[in-house]
């Protein structure tokens, strides 16, 4: 169906422009690049949305959610049913299809749904070459995790996130879907409704959108850079969400989408062209749950050799046979020499304590104990969802927090 401007009652704010090259520097940190709306030598180019826009002539675009790899994440305002939702809408290709696929596999065979952020409708979005982009609709989310989010949530309330996300990764697996792409952008607490607001009053609680009209680029409908949303602390709820399937299959699926969760988050077999399981999962999932409780990634990007080295740093050499598999072109040697050992500087139990100095000897105990069974190279080792929401350290954790 056809876009439309909104209503003229409706056209009285939406956000602010840029005024100077200092705001235009402030945004440009926080949206996507420019360019991925250029369709010049780009395959999977964005579709230019802006503020006050009515999409499928319902949907009418209030505020910016964010972006990925794929997509851009506008919230709006269902004219239809009054309600606040989120629009992801997918660059072209076929993330979209892939996402939506999986999707209803997800709805079809998962047993407990009620933590993934299920689509709710869909629809396309047509270019001026006849090609569509897929939309899909889905209820509103709160933040997800970043250190300076955490920073403003109690600790038991983080554990309580920890416990759900392993729950939905349990249930997932068990229904033979293997997400691919677990890291603290795709885990998100939930939010208090706020659909009875004006959108001055949104905007009140949610910050004004700051924009600018898409730069540098000759594009066929008007298109905006908008600043995302900022959550505040005091409408966020305990509840916790695992969203963005665009990379998730079936177990024995031959049709899925290409990719890898970002290097944080990714497991080291899945670096060494292994093929992924629910092990790779795990792996992304101890990560996170390393978010929430250190507040930090554990292993360091910044030193020669990335994240892999700070892996090798903290656990010890990598598997002499993953050697010459590394998918990217600056592997190191040094990993895979077996007589190396872990730096006792730098290890998990020396991360625990660096970060966490105000737990206590026991609790650190436990928390090292759980990462142990998971930070583990070998797939086959790692201990599996069901296996950790049983394992008695993690229970004394959750216990401890009382989640």
């Amino acid at each position: 169906m056809a876009n439309t401007e909104a209503s003229p009652e409706n056209t009285t704010d939406f956000g602010d422009f840029v005024k100077d090259e200092e705001e235009e520097l402030d945004l440009e940190e926080l949206v996507e690049p420019w360019y991925r709306y250029d369709t010049e030598d780009n395959q999977h180019f964005l579709y230019p949305i802006h503020l006050g826009e009515v999409l499928n002539d319902r949907y009418l675009v209030e505020h910016k959610l964010g972006f990925g790899g794929g997509s851009t994440v506008w919230m709006a305002f269902d004219l239809q049913d009054k309600r606040n939702v989120a629009l992801k809408v997918m660059a072209l290709g076929q993330w979209g299809d892939n996402e939506t696929r999986i999707q209803d596999e997800i709805i079809k065979t998962v047993q407990d749904t009620s933590r993934l952020v299920i689509y709710t409708a869909t629809f396309f979005l047509p270019r001026d070459d006849k090609s569509c982009h897929r939309v899909l609709v889905f209820p509103v989310k709160g933040p997800s995790i970043c250190t300076l989010t955490l920073q403003k949530i109690p600790m038991a309330s983080r554990m309580f996130a920890a416990r759900q996300l392993l729950g939905t990764v349990a249930s997932l697996h068990q229904a033979g879907i293997i997400h691919r792409d677990l890291n603290a952008r795709n885990c998100m607490w939930g939010i208090a409704p706020f659909d009875d607001l004006s959108r001055s009053a949104k905007y009140e609680l949610l910050g004004r959108p700051l924009k600018q009209t898409i730069p540098f680029v000759d594009l066929w409908k008007k298109g905006e850079l908008v600043s995302p949303i900022k959550f505040p602390e005091d409408r966020r709820t305990d509840e916790f969400y695992l969203c963005d399937f665009g990379l998730a299959k079936k177990v024995g699926d031959l049709t899925s989408q290409r990719g890898y969760p970002p290097m944080h988050y990714c497991s080291p077999d899945r670096l060494h062209k292994q093929e992924p399981s629910f092990a790779c999962d795990m792996w992304s999932y101890m990560a996170v749950f390393s978010m929430l409780y250190l507040e930090f990634p554990p292993f360091p990007t910044f030193i020669e050799g990335g994240v892999v080295s700070g892996m090798v740093e903290c656990l010890g050499p990598l598997p002499k046979q993953w050697k010459g598999l590394y998918k990217y072109s600056d592997g190191l040697d040094s990993w895979y020499d077996q007589s190396q050992s872990p730096d006792l500087e730098h290890d998990l139990a020396a991360k625990i304590a660096y970060f966490r100095p105000d737990s206590d000897p026991v609790e650190r105990q436990h928390v090292l104990s759980v990462m142990s069974k998971v930070f583990i190279y070998d797939p086959e080792k790692r201990l599996t969802a069901v296996e950790l929401l049983r394992d008695p350290s993690f229970r004394a954790i959750m216990d401890r927090y009382k989640c």
